[in-house]
Protein backbone atom coordinates (compact mmCIF):
# COMPACT_ATOMS: atom_id res chain seq x y z
CA UNK A 1 0.00 0.00 0.00
CA UNK A 2 1.06 3.85 -0.94
CA UNK A 3 2.49 5.74 1.73
CA UNK A 4 1.10 9.51 2.23
CA UNK A 5 4.42 10.50 1.00
CA UNK A 6 4.43 8.45 -2.13
CA UNK A 7 1.02 9.28 -3.49
CA UNK A 8 1.64 13.57 -2.85
CA UNK A 9 4.85 12.91 -4.48
CA UNK A 10 3.12 11.29 -7.25
CA UNK A 11 1.01 14.20 -7.79
CA UNK A 12 2.87 16.45 -7.60
CA UNK A 13 5.51 15.73 -10.08
CA UNK A 14 2.64 15.41 -12.65
CA UNK A 15 1.29 18.82 -11.68
CA UNK A 16 5.34 19.97 -12.32
CA UNK A 17 5.72 18.03 -15.34
CA UNK A 18 2.20 19.10 -17.28
CA UNK A 19 3.30 22.75 -16.22
CA UNK A 20 -0.12 22.96 -13.57
CA UNK A 21 2.84 25.02 -11.51
CA UNK A 22 6.66 25.91 -11.51
CA UNK A 23 6.78 25.28 -8.04
CA UNK A 24 4.17 24.20 -4.67
CA UNK A 25 4.62 24.17 -0.91
CA UNK A 26 2.10 21.72 0.93
CA UNK A 27 1.16 21.57 4.43
CA UNK A 28 -1.66 19.42 6.23
CA UNK A 29 -1.83 19.47 10.17
CA UNK A 30 -4.14 16.74 11.73
CA UNK A 31 -5.27 17.08 15.96
CA UNK A 32 -2.76 20.01 16.15
CA UNK A 33 0.77 18.03 14.57
CA UNK A 34 1.66 18.42 11.75
CA UNK A 35 0.45 15.35 9.16
CA UNK A 36 3.01 16.37 6.26
CA UNK A 37 5.00 19.33 4.87
CA UNK A 38 7.30 19.13 1.92
CA UNK A 39 8.53 21.47 -1.28
CA UNK A 40 8.17 21.27 -4.89
CA UNK A 41 9.98 22.98 -7.93
CA UNK A 42 10.61 26.33 -8.03
CA UNK A 43 9.48 30.16 -6.81
CA UNK A 44 11.68 31.31 -9.39
CA UNK A 45 12.35 29.21 -12.69
CA UNK A 46 14.44 32.67 -14.47
CA UNK A 47 16.83 32.57 -11.65
CA UNK A 48 16.81 28.94 -10.36
CA UNK A 49 15.17 29.71 -6.81
CA UNK A 50 14.01 26.57 -5.89
CA UNK A 51 10.87 26.35 -3.39
CA UNK A 52 11.19 26.71 0.34
CA UNK A 53 9.40 26.48 3.15
CA UNK A 54 9.62 30.48 4.11
CA UNK A 55 8.71 31.27 0.57
CA UNK A 56 6.07 34.02 0.11
CA UNK A 57 3.21 34.06 -1.84
CA UNK A 58 0.67 36.64 -3.07
CA UNK A 59 -2.89 35.07 -1.36
CA UNK A 60 -5.28 37.33 -3.74
CA UNK A 61 -8.65 35.87 -2.29
CA UNK A 62 -6.83 34.13 0.85
CA UNK A 63 -7.11 37.57 1.96
CA UNK A 64 -11.09 37.59 2.24
CA UNK A 65 -10.86 35.04 5.30
CA UNK A 66 -8.46 37.26 6.97
CA UNK A 67 -10.92 39.94 6.70
CA UNK A 68 -14.18 38.63 7.50
CA UNK A 69 -11.97 37.81 11.00
CA UNK A 70 -10.89 41.83 11.38
CA UNK A 71 -14.51 42.25 10.57
CA UNK A 72 -15.78 40.26 13.43
CA UNK A 73 -13.25 41.52 15.71
CA UNK A 74 -14.86 44.97 15.49
CA UNK A 75 -18.46 43.25 16.06
CA UNK A 76 -17.39 41.88 18.85
CA UNK A 77 -15.96 45.53 20.60
CA UNK A 78 -19.31 46.86 19.91
CA UNK A 79 -18.00 48.92 17.11
CA UNK A 80 -19.47 47.21 14.36
CA UNK A 81 -23.36 46.44 13.76
CA UNK A 82 -23.99 43.29 11.12
CA UNK A 83 -27.14 45.54 9.93
CA UNK A 84 -25.34 48.45 9.69
CA UNK A 85 -25.36 50.59 6.38
CA UNK A 86 -21.89 50.76 4.53
CA UNK A 87 -22.68 54.67 4.36
CA UNK A 88 -22.77 55.06 7.72
CA UNK A 89 -18.80 54.96 7.06
CA UNK A 90 -18.15 55.46 3.27
CA UNK A 91 -20.03 58.78 1.99
CA UNK A 92 -19.82 57.01 -1.80
CA UNK A 93 -22.40 54.25 -0.95
CA UNK A 94 -25.37 57.31 0.05
CA UNK A 95 -28.22 56.99 -2.91
CA UNK A 96 -26.92 54.62 -4.36
CA UNK A 97 -28.35 52.87 -7.85
CA UNK A 98 -29.05 49.48 -9.53
CA UNK A 99 -29.22 48.59 -12.82
CA UNK A 100 -31.65 47.32 -14.70
CA UNK A 101 -32.70 46.43 -18.37
CA UNK A 102 -35.08 49.64 -18.38
CA UNK A 103 -32.60 51.34 -16.32
CA UNK A 104 -30.82 52.69 -13.09
CA UNK A 105 -33.20 52.46 -9.97
CA UNK A 106 -32.60 53.62 -6.68
CA UNK A 107 -31.72 51.09 -3.94
CA UNK A 108 -34.73 49.20 -1.96
CA UNK A 109 -32.45 49.35 0.89
CA UNK A 110 -29.05 50.11 1.55
CA UNK A 111 -26.12 47.60 1.28
CA UNK A 112 -25.09 46.76 5.10
CA UNK A 113 -21.83 44.76 6.67
CA UNK A 114 -24.20 41.57 6.53
CA UNK A 115 -24.45 41.90 2.76
CA UNK A 116 -20.20 42.44 2.11
CA UNK A 117 -19.44 39.16 4.43
CA UNK A 118 -21.92 37.07 2.19
CA UNK A 119 -21.18 38.48 -1.18
CA UNK A 120 -24.78 39.44 -1.43
CA UNK A 121 -24.24 43.63 -2.02
CA UNK A 122 -24.32 43.47 -5.83
CA UNK A 123 -20.86 44.98 -5.93
CA UNK A 124 -19.24 43.56 -8.84
CA UNK A 125 -15.66 42.95 -9.74
CA UNK A 126 -14.54 44.11 -13.07
CA UNK A 127 -15.87 42.01 -15.82
CA UNK A 128 -16.84 42.73 -19.27
CA UNK A 129 -19.40 40.01 -19.64
CA UNK A 130 -22.02 42.21 -17.99
CA UNK A 131 -23.06 46.03 -17.69
CA UNK A 132 -22.44 46.90 -14.07
CA UNK A 133 -19.18 44.79 -14.54
CA UNK A 134 -17.76 46.72 -17.26
CA UNK A 135 -18.73 49.85 -15.43
CA UNK A 136 -16.26 48.80 -12.97
CA UNK A 137 -13.40 47.27 -15.66
CA UNK A 138 -13.50 50.93 -16.44
CA UNK A 139 -13.32 52.57 -12.84
CA UNK A 140 -10.10 50.17 -12.40
CA UNK A 141 -8.54 50.95 -16.04
CA UNK A 142 -8.65 55.20 -14.56
CA UNK A 143 -7.30 54.00 -11.15
CA UNK A 144 -4.49 52.22 -13.30
CA UNK A 145 -3.48 55.32 -15.18
CA UNK A 146 -3.26 57.49 -12.00
CA UNK A 147 -0.94 55.29 -10.69
CA UNK A 148 0.80 55.05 -13.52
CA UNK A 149 0.71 58.90 -13.65
CA UNK A 150 2.42 58.22 -9.93
CA UNK A 151 -1.07 59.84 -7.93
CA UNK A 152 -2.08 56.41 -6.60
CA UNK A 153 -5.44 55.71 -4.81
CA UNK A 154 -5.70 55.16 -1.37
CA UNK A 155 -7.93 52.63 0.35
CA UNK A 156 -10.76 54.79 1.32
CA UNK A 157 -10.39 56.48 -2.00
CA UNK A 158 -10.98 53.25 -3.70
CA UNK A 159 -13.89 52.48 -1.80
CA UNK A 160 -16.17 55.19 -2.19
CA UNK A 161 -15.26 55.35 -6.01
CA UNK A 162 -16.35 51.84 -6.07
CA UNK A 163 -20.06 52.91 -4.18
CA UNK A 164 -20.96 55.46 -6.88
CA UNK A 165 -21.13 52.52 -9.49
CA UNK A 166 -24.08 51.01 -9.96
CA UNK A 167 -25.17 47.61 -8.05
CA UNK A 168 -25.44 44.67 -10.45
CA UNK A 169 -28.99 43.88 -8.24
CA UNK A 170 -31.14 44.74 -5.19
CA UNK A 171 -29.26 44.46 -1.82
CA UNK A 172 -29.44 40.63 -0.60
CA UNK A 173 -31.83 39.99 -3.89
CA UNK A 174 -28.74 37.34 -5.15
CA UNK A 175 -25.14 36.04 -4.75
CA UNK A 176 -21.88 37.55 -6.81
CA UNK A 177 -18.81 37.32 -6.22
CA UNK A 178 -16.86 40.91 -6.25
CA UNK A 179 -15.48 43.76 -4.33
CA UNK A 180 -17.30 43.40 -1.10
CA UNK A 181 -14.46 42.47 1.15
CA UNK A 182 -12.14 45.47 -0.43
CA UNK A 183 -15.08 48.00 1.10
CA UNK A 184 -14.78 45.94 4.64
CA UNK A 185 -11.31 46.75 4.51
CA UNK A 186 -12.06 50.23 3.83
CA UNK A 187 -14.84 50.39 6.56
CA UNK A 188 -12.26 48.64 8.97
CA UNK A 189 -9.96 51.54 8.30
CA UNK A 190 -12.48 54.42 9.38
CA UNK A 191 -13.66 52.58 12.52
CA UNK A 192 -9.76 51.88 13.65
CA UNK A 193 -8.60 55.42 12.46
CA UNK A 194 -5.55 53.47 10.93
CA UNK A 195 -4.78 52.10 7.63
CA UNK A 196 -5.99 48.66 7.07
CA UNK A 197 -2.50 47.13 7.03
CA UNK A 198 -1.69 48.14 10.49
CA UNK A 199 -5.32 47.46 11.99
CA UNK A 200 -4.66 43.55 10.97
CA UNK A 201 -0.54 43.74 12.36
CA UNK A 202 -2.06 44.69 15.42
CA UNK A 203 -4.97 42.58 16.29
CA UNK A 204 -4.10 39.46 13.66
CA UNK A 205 -0.46 39.18 12.73
CA UNK A 206 1.38 40.19 15.63
CA UNK A 207 -0.31 38.10 17.73
CA UNK A 208 -0.58 35.11 15.48
CA UNK A 209 2.94 35.28 14.63
CA UNK A 210 2.68 36.17 11.28
CA UNK A 211 5.97 37.75 10.64
CA UNK A 212 5.83 37.75 6.70
CA UNK A 213 2.31 38.52 5.86
CA UNK A 214 1.10 41.65 4.61
CA UNK A 215 0.46 44.17 2.00
CA UNK A 216 3.81 44.58 0.84
CA UNK A 217 7.13 42.21 0.78
CA UNK A 218 10.15 44.31 2.75
CA UNK A 219 13.34 44.80 0.46
CA UNK A 220 15.20 42.21 2.48
CA UNK A 221 12.75 39.80 1.83
CA UNK A 222 12.11 40.31 -1.98
CA UNK A 223 14.19 37.09 -2.77
CA UNK A 224 11.66 35.12 -0.89
CA UNK A 225 8.68 36.20 -3.12
CA UNK A 226 7.92 34.01 -5.50
CA UNK A 227 7.06 34.53 -9.18
CA UNK A 228 3.27 34.49 -10.02
CA UNK A 229 3.23 32.42 -13.63
CA UNK A 230 0.68 32.22 -16.27
CA UNK A 231 0.56 29.47 -19.07
CA UNK A 232 1.45 31.05 -22.40
CA UNK A 233 -0.89 28.93 -25.09
CA UNK A 234 0.98 29.77 -28.18
CA UNK A 235 4.92 29.41 -26.21
CA UNK A 236 3.48 26.11 -24.54
CA UNK A 237 4.84 27.07 -21.19
CA UNK A 238 4.50 28.78 -17.98
CA UNK A 239 5.51 32.87 -18.12
CA UNK A 240 5.96 35.12 -15.40
CA UNK A 241 2.54 37.21 -15.29
CA UNK A 242 3.85 40.87 -14.85
CA UNK A 243 0.03 42.54 -15.68
CA UNK A 244 -1.40 44.61 -12.62
CA UNK A 245 -4.48 42.43 -11.53
CA UNK A 246 -7.76 43.81 -9.34
CA UNK A 247 -6.32 47.34 -8.97
CA UNK A 248 -2.93 45.41 -6.97
CA UNK A 249 -0.08 48.40 -8.13
CA UNK A 250 2.75 45.89 -6.79
CA UNK A 251 4.14 45.19 -3.67
CA UNK A 252 6.66 47.56 -2.29
CA UNK A 253 6.75 49.64 0.82
CA UNK A 254 4.51 52.66 -0.57
CA UNK A 255 1.47 50.49 -1.79
CA UNK A 256 -1.24 52.92 -1.40
CA UNK A 257 -4.32 50.55 -1.87
CA UNK A 258 -4.82 47.80 0.75
CA UNK A 259 -7.22 45.45 -0.53
CA UNK A 260 -9.51 43.57 1.68
CA UNK A 261 -10.00 41.29 -0.91
CA UNK A 262 -6.93 40.10 -2.84
CA UNK A 263 -3.55 42.57 -1.70
CA UNK A 264 -1.68 40.03 1.59
CA UNK A 265 1.47 38.36 0.95
CA UNK A 266 1.94 35.38 3.43
CA UNK A 267 3.59 32.27 4.38
CA UNK A 268 2.57 28.89 4.56
CA UNK A 269 3.00 28.72 7.97
CA UNK A 270 1.85 31.99 8.36
CA UNK A 271 -1.29 31.26 7.50
CA UNK A 272 -1.20 27.78 9.05
CA UNK A 273 -0.80 30.30 12.32
CA UNK A 274 -4.47 31.77 11.23
CA UNK A 275 -5.80 28.57 10.06
CA UNK A 276 -4.83 26.63 13.61
CA UNK A 277 -6.77 30.03 15.24
CA UNK A 278 -10.16 29.36 13.19
CA UNK A 279 -10.03 25.67 13.85
CA UNK A 280 -9.50 25.95 17.57
CA UNK A 281 -12.63 28.46 18.09
CA UNK A 282 -10.81 31.96 17.98
CA UNK A 283 -7.46 31.14 20.08
CA UNK A 284 -3.64 30.06 18.96
CA UNK A 285 -1.12 29.30 21.75
CA UNK A 286 -3.24 30.75 24.81
CA UNK A 287 -3.72 33.84 22.58
CA UNK A 288 -7.36 35.08 21.78
CA UNK A 289 -8.64 36.61 18.64
CA UNK A 290 -11.75 35.54 18.42
CA UNK A 291 -14.71 34.41 20.76
CA UNK A 292 -15.80 30.70 20.49
CA UNK A 293 -19.30 31.66 19.40
CA UNK A 294 -18.09 34.34 16.71
CA UNK A 295 -16.34 31.53 14.49
CA UNK A 296 -19.64 29.22 15.02
CA UNK A 297 -21.78 32.32 13.64
CA UNK A 298 -18.70 32.32 10.60
CA UNK A 299 -18.53 29.00 9.42
CA UNK A 300 -22.29 28.50 8.96
CA UNK A 301 -23.96 29.45 5.24
CA UNK A 302 -26.10 32.60 4.75
CA UNK A 303 -27.28 32.33 1.21
CA UNK A 304 -30.18 30.56 0.60
CA UNK A 305 -30.49 27.73 -2.10
CA UNK A 306 -32.73 30.58 -4.29
CA UNK A 307 -29.94 32.68 -4.47
CA UNK A 308 -26.86 30.65 -5.57
CA UNK A 309 -27.51 30.55 -9.21
CA UNK A 310 -24.27 32.36 -9.43
CA UNK A 311 -22.43 30.79 -6.91
CA UNK A 312 -22.46 27.35 -8.65
CA UNK A 313 -19.02 26.86 -10.16
CA UNK A 314 -17.35 23.77 -10.10
CA UNK A 315 -15.51 24.19 -6.71
CA UNK A 316 -18.55 25.32 -4.54
CA UNK A 317 -20.68 22.68 -5.96
CA UNK A 318 -22.08 21.37 -2.37
CA UNK A 319 -21.03 24.35 -0.66
CA UNK A 320 -22.74 26.60 1.07
CA UNK A 321 -20.73 30.77 1.89
CA UNK A 322 -21.11 32.43 4.51
CA UNK A 323 -18.08 35.22 5.61
CA UNK A 324 -16.19 35.46 2.73
CA UNK A 325 -16.04 31.49 2.96
CA UNK A 326 -17.56 28.09 1.51
CA UNK A 327 -18.99 25.77 3.98
CA UNK A 328 -19.10 21.98 2.93
CA UNK A 329 -22.43 20.72 3.16
CA UNK A 330 -23.38 17.65 0.83
CA UNK A 331 -19.75 15.96 -0.12
CA UNK A 332 -21.39 14.27 -2.81
CA UNK A 333 -22.78 17.07 -4.78
CA UNK A 334 -18.92 18.61 -4.41
CA UNK A 335 -17.77 14.91 -5.81
CA UNK A 336 -14.84 14.69 -3.50
CA UNK A 337 -14.06 13.36 -0.01
CA UNK A 338 -14.41 16.02 3.04
CA UNK A 339 -16.12 16.65 6.07
CA UNK A 340 -19.31 18.18 6.30
CA UNK A 341 -18.49 21.55 8.08
CA UNK A 342 -15.01 21.92 6.09
CA UNK A 343 -14.25 25.71 5.07
CA UNK A 344 -11.84 27.65 3.96
CA UNK A 345 -11.40 29.63 0.26
CA UNK A 346 -8.65 29.70 -2.34
CA UNK A 347 -7.03 32.41 -4.55
CA UNK A 348 -6.73 33.42 -7.93
CA UNK A 349 -3.42 32.19 -8.19
CA UNK A 350 -4.13 28.50 -7.01
CA UNK A 351 -3.36 28.68 -3.47
CA UNK A 352 -5.98 26.91 -1.09
CA UNK A 353 -7.02 26.56 2.72
CA UNK A 354 -9.60 24.11 4.07
CA UNK A 355 -10.38 23.48 7.71
CA UNK A 356 -12.08 20.58 9.16
CA UNK A 357 -13.57 21.13 12.61
CA UNK A 358 -14.76 17.74 12.97
CA UNK A 359 -11.70 15.73 11.97
CA UNK A 360 -9.16 18.57 13.62
CA UNK A 361 -7.76 18.82 9.95
CA UNK A 362 -6.06 21.93 7.99
CA UNK A 363 -5.08 21.48 4.39
CA UNK A 364 -2.23 24.28 3.03
CA UNK A 365 -1.64 23.95 -1.10
CA UNK A 366 0.51 26.93 -1.91
CA UNK A 367 1.50 27.91 -6.08
CA UNK A 368 1.60 30.65 -7.67
CA UNK A 369 -0.14 30.19 -11.55
CA UNK A 370 -2.20 33.19 -12.65
CA UNK A 371 -6.04 31.89 -12.96
CA UNK A 372 -5.71 29.01 -10.82
CA UNK A 373 -8.19 28.41 -8.35
CA UNK A 374 -9.61 25.16 -7.19
CA UNK A 375 -7.29 22.95 -9.80
CA UNK A 376 -7.85 19.64 -10.59
CA UNK A 377 -4.56 19.10 -8.32
CA UNK A 378 -6.23 20.36 -5.04
CA UNK A 379 -9.41 17.69 -5.49
CA UNK A 380 -6.77 15.04 -6.05
CA UNK A 381 -5.18 15.71 -2.86
CA UNK A 382 -8.03 16.63 -0.59
CA UNK A 383 -8.98 12.65 -1.51
CA UNK A 384 -5.46 11.35 -0.99
CA UNK A 385 -5.48 13.16 2.66
CA UNK A 386 -9.05 12.66 3.33
CA UNK A 387 -8.37 9.16 2.21
CA UNK A 388 -5.44 8.39 4.70
CA UNK A 389 -7.76 9.53 8.45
Amino acid sequence: MQTLEAKIERLMNNVIQSKEAVGANILILHKGQELYHKVFGMADKENQLPMKRDTIFRLFSMTKPVTACATMILVERGELDLQDPVSKYLEGFQNQTVWTEEGLVPVEREVTIFDLLNMTSGIPYPDLSFPTGVMMDQLFSKIKEQFQLENPTSTLEYCNQIGKIPLSFQPGCRWQYGLSADILGGIIEVISKKSYGAFLKDEIFDPLHMKDTGFFVPKEKEDRFAVNYYFDEEKKDLLPFLEQFLGLEGYGEDVSFESGGAGLVSTIDDYKNFAQMLLQGGTYQGIRILGKHTVDFMIQSRVPESQREAYRWGSNLGYGYGCLMRILEDSGAAANLGSIGEFGWDGWTGNYVTIAPREELVILYFIQRAGAGTSPAVRTLRNIVYGEL
